[in-house]
């Protein structure tokens, strides 16, 4: 076994993305991340969700709710600033737009994430039928692992 092979055994994963959402279960499981796994890279990703624009129509699409794009970019500016507090010394942060689930995932591959952590929610039964779970998405279309982390009842 060659000495990189050997550090990335004894270590386990080292370059792992970070679900952002700014909600207590993601703050939760960016500690797990950082408890859970020292010496690893971390990137910690955020997905403006550029349907805040938008409103279902009637033909199952989504229809623009504002023609203004500077909601958008206002919603950036401000995520990009929370996600800037968050960043440790040695953590890398990346901003997106568009579909969470998506977006998450594509960063993550792209990157060359080897996990993908997220917190997740304890969602009504009614909003989990309609809306689903970002995590369950993720869990069932990621093609690298993904650790989901509940924050404590």
């Amino acid at each position: 076994m060659t000495q990189p092979e050997a550090t990335k055994s004894t270590l386990g994963f080292t370059r792992i993305a970070v679900g952002i959402d700014f909600s207590p279960s993601s703050g939760h499981a960016l500690e797990v991340a950082r408890a859970r796994f020292p010496g690893a890279t971390l990137r910690l990703l955020h997905v403006t969700d550029a349907r805040v624009t938008a409103t279902p129509d009637l033909m199952g699409g989504m229809t623009p709710a504002m023609p203004d794009p500077s909601l958008l970019q206002t919603l950036e500016h401000a995520d990009m600033g929370r996600l800037n507090e968050l960043v440790m010394d040695g953590e890398e942060a990346e901003l997106l737009v568009g579909d969470p689930v998506t977006g998450l995932l594509d960063a993550a591959q792209h990157w060359g994430a080897e996990l993908l952590v997220v917190g997740t929610h304890a969602k009504g039964s009614l909003e989990h039928f309609f809306l689903g779970s970002t995590a369950e998405k993720l869990v069932a279309r990621s093609p690298i692992p993904v650790l989901t982390v509940r924050l404590g009842q």
